[in-house]
């Protein structure tokens, strides 16, 4: 199993980029992850091995509030850390912060040690509706 993240803005220099910019004014940029769910799916059907690819566009799923200034510099830090584990050879982790230090923990620590569900009744699930100022769904369970 793998999960690839790849930023929109990765496919610059890989693929055509075009002068198209959206309703804000930002450039369109060239869809990667649509670039790289297909040569992934190339690769393993060039090596006869049997995989299920899926690609995802989180940009359609999360509706959120627009970041503010500290969301932006926590979400900075902890870009910054990944790299910094994947530089120094580090895989299989994931960077957090725990007592008020930026640290990386092991994947398979992280699984084990997490709920599969958040409870709807839940402070957790609460604090998530109250940042991003959501309603609460009927249907979630």
């Amino acid at each position: 199993h793998a999960v690839v993240v790849v930023a929109e803005g990765a496919g610059e220099k890989i693929l055509a980029s075009t002068n198209l910019k959206d309703a804000s004014g930002n450039p369109v940029l060239p869809p990667i992850g649509v670039f790289m769910k297909d040569k992934i799916v190339e690769y393993f059907e060039k090596e006869n091995i049997p995989t299920t690819v899926k690609y995802i566009d989180p940009s359609y799923m999360i509706r959120s509030i627009p970041a503010n200034s500290a969301d932006s510099r926590y979400c900075v830090q902890l870009a910054q850390y990944a790299v910094h584990g994947a530089m120094a050879g580090y895989t299989g982790f994931s960077v957090g912060l725990c007592n008020n230090r930026l640290v990386f923990i092991p994947v398979g620590d992280l699984l084990k040690n997490t709920p599969r569900r958040i409870r709807k009744d839940a402070r957790t699930w609460e604090r998530v509706l109250a940042i991003t100022r959501q309603p609460n769904p009927p249907h979630f369970d």
